[in-house]
């Protein structure tokens, strides 16, 4: 099965662990499998970069070098990368990312949150 019909296997109904399976086989199809767990936390804060530099040049009034400006895909896009990246580090650290996430926000309902700034 090519990648594309991998892609559409998964739906807007598919369960986190089924993306997350996904990622697995697309990081070993193209390669990235190689790669250390310190390359994928690098590559990881590159994405979360690019997603800033997107925000930044969609969502603020800062300025944007304009000889950059086309340098960064969408936000959506980034935002996508960014989701891709965490989701091949967790599974390359044996995290299953649903189950982190049931978990810590089980501590989080606990936590009382202060929002008076």
């Amino acid at each position: 099965m090519n990648q594309l019909e991998l892609l559409n296997e998964i739906t807007e109904k598919s369960t986190l662990q089924q993306i997350q399976e996904y990622v697995e086989t697309m990081v070993k199809i193209r390669g990235f499998d190689k790669e250390s767990t310190q390359e994928t936390v690098l590559l990881l804060l590159e994405e979360m970069g690019e997603l800033a530099k997107a925000v930044r040049k969609s969502e603020t009034n800062m300025s944007v070098d304009e000889n950059r400006m086309y340098n960064y895909e969408s936000v959506e896009s980034e935002v996508a990368d960014v989701f891709f990246v965490l989701t091949a580090l967790c599974s390359r650290l044996d995290i299953c990312l649903y189950s982190a996430f049931k978990e810590k926000e089980a501590k989080n309902c606990e936590r009382k949150w202060r929002f008076d700034r």
